[in-house]
């Protein structure tokens, strides 16, 4: 699809994981001339996700998906989502007189095939930070629990429970870190991506910003200082960090702050769910040598990995539960999606204490 000047917008997609600094990143990007940042569209996730919809719709949710994926079984759905896409990042750039959109949204770890299937030829600036920090920041700020109680580590068992008992919300948090950081890690040899360093982006924030702009094809003369500006755009919205409301200066002291912020336990929490070998790939070799001096252990990379299949686990299973079960059933056939998520789910918790039981295992014998 064509857009205002005969041509696809130019679109930029910010990848990062919740509280890792993408709202912070965005409003300097956004200081410059041609660029647009909306807080969070959210647009490719509401696309990926299109003819699913809640179990409960009077239309039936099978059915709906059932007959949209025989539709677009038909024609290319990344031609169709592209032609919505870009009419509605076309529109947006308009009404902001803008050249250049970033569409920055946190969890779109979770769709990156279908981003890539959309717009292959769009730029990706990926910003990665500690995950101790990011960590430390769920906690603070969202109140996220790295630990069962007061007193006592997350051990495997108490996380089962901790994924059967509480909001979903809650843990997808901890699912960002154990799935949707070594997801984000792949794409760093993606051409076109742009890898951002939260840590070196408040150190100098203007050489970042100005490596950035320059990547991105605009004139990095076209910000003077990355200073913090006024970000009023976010006091409309419900989507963005809140916290950049209160600043009037780029702050570096939570670079280091989660060392106070995380006892021992919860490091060892972090270490085990991501996994030494990604902090290290990542370049947190320091911070992982601070967490390991205050007794923090590498329990290896099969730990992380049992974690992983254990997050996985739940999120089918999560996902199961929000809509129908994919090819549960065909127009003209009854329709028993309640009880089929039933035994779906009872299945899916099955082998998620299975995959617990092997883990803690694992765990006695190390």
């Amino acid at each position: 699809m064509s857009g205002r000047f005969g041509r696809s917008p130019e679109v930029c997609f910010l990848l990062g994981l919740p509280r890792s600094g993408t709202t912070l990143l965005a409003h300097l990007l956004q200081l410059h001339p041609d660029i647009v940042a909306p807080p969070e569209p959210w647009l490719m996730l509401a696309l990926e996700a299109f003819g699913k919809v809640d179990r409960r719709h009077p239309a039936g949710s099978s059915l709906i998906e059932a007959a949209t994926s025989e539709f677009f079984g038909r024609i290319d759905r990344a031609i169709v989502s592209r032609a919505f896409a870009d009419a509605a990042y076309d529109q947006y750039l308009a009404e902001a007189g803008k050249r250049i959109i970033i569409d920055k949204t946190p969890r779109y770890w979770t769709v990156l095939d279908f981003v890539e299937s959309v717009y292959p030829e769009a730029p990706h600036i990926l910003l990665m930070r500690n995950p101790y920090a990011i960590a430390a920041s769920l906690k603070s700020t969202w109140g996220i629990p790295l630990r069962a109680d007061s007193s006592q580590p997350v051990s495997v068992s108490s996380l089962t429970d901790l994924m059967l008992r509480l909001p979903d919300g809650i843990i997808s948090s901890l699912a960002d870190l154990v799935l949707g950081l070594p997801r984000l890690a792949e794409q760093r040899t993606r051409p076109q991506a742009h890898l951002v360093q939260y840590e070196l982006l408040v150190a100098r924030p203007d050489e970042e910003i100005q490596r950035v702009l320059t990547g991105l094809g605009c004139d990095p003369g076209g910000v003077a200082s990355a200073s913090m500006g006024r970000p009023d755009y976010l006091q409309s919205s419900s989507f963005g960090d809140r916290k950049i409301l209160e600043r009037n200066a780029i702050d570096g002291s939570s670079v280091k702050s989660w060392q106070s912020q995380l006892c021992v336990e919860e490091m060892q929490t972090v270490t085990d769910l991501v996994g030494a070998e990604l902090l290290l790939e990542l370049g947190y070799e320091q911070e992982l040598l601070h967490a390991q001096k205050a007794g923090v252990l590498d329990r290896g990379r099969e730990v992380t990995e049992l974690y992983r299949r254990i997050f996985r686990t739940w999120w089918d299973m999560r996902s199961t539960n929000a809509g129908g079960l994919p090819g549960s059933s065909h127009a003209g056939e009854p329709v028993h999606t309640a009880l089929n998520i039933s035994e779906n789910r009872d299945v899916a918790i099955e082998m998620l204490r299975g995959e617990v039981a092997r883990l803690e295992q694992i765990l006695c014998i190390s």
